[in-house]
């Protein structure tokens, strides 16, 4: 009888040393069903919530929750733009109206709010229990730039949140295991510019400039920074005089800064000032990497003379 009660008591404590280890567990079978069906298929929904009422905290639970509800929650449809691109993409199809003009079709992704509410709060809750892991962060940032389409608002403030806890706390980021040193995070950033760029709407140019100011009021001396306010005037204001003198900042900097030169060359040709895009032209000659380039330069700089 007492070896059947101690035969017990060790099942129980085995169960209960199970117990204390199968998040684990919970996360192998995770990845296992996902790497069959993907992070939303059948099977996946079921798997998570066990694993989120034995594991509330578990901050693999709620990437695997998140992952789960912001692939869910996605669809898509084709609308028709009037614009020639769309978030940074070319048209699935271009058609002609009746008079000739272009009629442009893009794919575009939809989101069920309600879902996508449950994806952001599960991986908000993850970065409150993992703070210095900075994918987590984002995570945050690309699915915010993807909800919010042309008008990233909350995007362009989650960023500026982001460089601004970075550049005065300096935390100790970790990139999933990895180490993320502040140089990391300058490409890092400037990637996240480029992006909103690219997507090219009045909101995101505004966002583009915003961001750069910001990384700017901590990286004064940084060139990729200052070429984008330069860009912003060039390409979005067609403030022409004031590009040159931001792309006169960067090359007070470095001299020899390829793209500043570039556009400096475009600004002075939209103004009509010679006397600057010769000045300019003869530095492209110099600096440029790409010989057809340095030809064209030396053609249109000889044409100016």
């Amino acid at each position: 009888m007492k070896r059947i009660a101690l035969a017990a008591v060790a099942l129980l404590a085995a169960q209960a040393l199970f117990a204390q280890t199968s998040a684990q567990d919970y996360l192998s079978r995770y990845a296992l069903l996902v790497n069959r069906v993907g992070p939303a298929g059948v099977g996946v929904e079921t798997l998570v919530t066990k694993w989120e009422a034995d594991f509330p905290d578990d901050v693999d639970m709620l990437c695997a929750k998140y992952n789960y509800y912001h692939t869910k929650c996605q669809g898509s449809e084709v609308v028709q733009k009037d614009q020639a691109r769309f978030l940074g993409a070319d048209p699935i199809l271009t058609l002609k109206d009746s008079t000739g003009a272009d009629v442009n079709y893009f794919t575009e992704t939809t989101y069920d709010d309600e879902m996508y509410g449950i994806a952001s709060q599960a991986l908000d809750k993850a970065i409150r229990l993992r703070g210095d892991d900075i994918s987590l962060r984002f995570t945050k940032i690309a699915s915010l730039l993807g909800y919010e389409k042309e008008s990233p608002d909350m995007a362009t403030q989650a960023l500026r949140s982001l460089i601004d806890y970075h550049c005065t706390s300096h935390p100790a980021w970790k990139y999933g295991e990895e180490t993320f040193s502040d140089d990391d995070f300058r490409s890092a950033m400037k990637d996240y510019c480029f992006i909103l760029f690219r997507i090219a709407s009045p909101g995101s140019f505004e966002s583009f400039k915003s961001v750069s100011d910001k990384l700017l009021s901590y990286y004064p001396k940084d060139t990729d920074f200052l070429n984008n306010i330069g860009s912003y005037h060039l390409a979005v204001k067609k403030d022409y005089k004031t590009a040159l003198k931001c792309y006169g900042k960067t090359l007070k900097i470095d001299p020899a800064n390829y793209g500043a030169i570039k556009n400096c060359v475009l600004a002075a040709r939209k103004m009509g000032n010679a006397k600057q895009e010769k000045k300019y032209l003869q530095m492209l000659v110099r600096v440029s990497p790409d010989e057809m380039e340095r030809n064209a330069a030396q053609i249109r700089l000889d044409a100016l003379k």
